[in-house]
């Protein structure tokens, strides 16, 4: 039986955007449109499960309900009371409210969640005499309002927790950088699993996490048991189960070329560790306690690098952070020949001392703050240069 095709709303991190368009178009979602931090779609009840299970950099799936304008407090109350939540939400569940407000009238999110919490709540009171609760963490039903000027979309949240929270990662080393984040990276940097890839400051394994489920064609939410839409009134178990089969049908047991990461301190090992053998994945990767200014890659055709250096803003470093980025760079220039090295930090100063010009530069946010995510290509040049061993890139002056 045809499932009834709708619009679906799948947001993400600033500059994925293009990203996440390009996964929606590998799964046959219809009518693709990019938004600021958000892509459209249209699809099925099979489309919107298979997007919260597969996409790798979606942060949250929404399915509108609801457009309206509202200038003031007591036209948002009576335009969400006109919605008959009773259809959606029963007695038994529990409810959240997240916003994401730009607007000059409405000026506090948390005042228009509570808001419409009463009208919704005020609705049920009226209608039975009793009203369900609020839960913030894993609610039964999770409802999303957008506000751009005096504009209100309302959804229905059929991720309900963010899809960065795949459920592999259990320890977390110094600033981790989020699953989501990590994977748009990995996309961008333009790995098609076809060479040698590394994190040579991996942390609690993130980045290399995500390279490896990519690698193996694994979905991200594999190990994640809890959607949103599981508990829809219209939650279609067997549709469910037909889009983990079918996604689950794709993975490989094997990878040609080899996943490694590198930390120099030894509590990162330990956490990656037991991050991926949670998983089943530790013998899918090799990890070392290597200090990166004594670290050698393998010699390849071609390889990638993607790596997260501290940036000396959200932690305390024990060394000056514009002499580590210098060594970042000899380091780089010495060993890392045909290799394409891709770098995220905040700290556009430390960047600079890099010593190289990046070949391309994409702006990116780790949390709240703005990121360069820039590549380094470090290509053997002239036969002058490759009968004298070194490495052709142009430096900064």
């Amino acid at each position: 039986m045809q499932q009834e095709m709708f619009q679906m709303v799948a947001t993400t991190s600033h500059g994925l955007e293009e990203v996440l368009a390009e996964e929606l178009k590998a799964i046959d979602a219809k009518k693709i449109v990019i938004h600021k931090r958000a892509v459209s779609f249209v699809g099925d009840t099979y489309m919107m499960y298979k997007a919260n299970y597969t996409l790798r950099t979606a942060l949250r799936i929404l399915k509108p309900i609801a457009s309206f304008r509202a200038k003031d407090e007591d036209a948002l109350y009576r335009q969400i009371q006109k919605l008959d939540w009773t259809q959606l939400i029963g007695l038994t569940d529990t409810f959240a409210i997240n916003t994401a407000v730009f607007s000059d009238i409405f000026t506090h999110s948390k005042y228009v969640a509570l808001k419409s919490k009463d009208a919704i709540v005020d609705l049920f009171r009226e209608k039975t005499g009793k009203r369900p609760n609020v839960k913030l963490f894993q609610p039964t039903i999770r409802i999303h309002i957008r506000v751009f000027n005096d504009q209100f979309d309302i959804s229905l949240d059929s991720s309900c927790e963010s899809l960065h929270k795949r459920g592999y990662r259990l320890e977390n080393f110094k600033a981790p950088i989020n699953e989501v984040l990590a994977a748009g990276m990995i996309k961008l940097s333009g790995w098609n699993m076809d060479s040698v890839f590394i994190d040579p400051m991996c942390g609690s394994g993130t980045i290399l996490a995500e390279a490896a489920l990519m690698a193996y064609q694994i979905p991200p939410q594999k190990y994640r048991d809890y959607f949103g839409f599981m508990n829809w009134k219209d939650f279609d178990e067997s549709t469910w189960m037909d889009v983990k089969q079918e996604a689950h049908a794709h993975e490989k047991e094997t990878f040609e070329h080899r996943l490694l990461g590198f930390d120099v301190a030894f509590q990162a090992i330990r956490m990656s560790q037991r991050n991926f053998e949670r998983i089943g994945m530790l013998d899918k990767i090799e990890l070392k306690r290597k200090d990166f200014e004594r670290h050698t890659p393998p010699a390849v055709e071609k390889g990638i690098v993607v790596m997260n250096p501290p940036y000396g803003e959200r932690i305390e470093a024990d060394y000056e952070i514009n002499a580590f980025y210098a060594m970042i760079g000899d380091q780089l220039k010495d060993a890392y020949t045909n290799y394409d090295v891709w770098m995220i930090s905040s700290n556009k100063e430390a960047l600079k001392c890099v010593g190289l010009r990046p070949s391309s530069k994409n702006t990116l946010f780790n949390g709240a703050l703005e990121c360069k995510f820039q590549c380094y290509k470090m290509y053997e040049g002239s036969l002058k240069a490759k009968n004298q061993g070194q490495i052709e890139v142009e430096e900064v002056e």
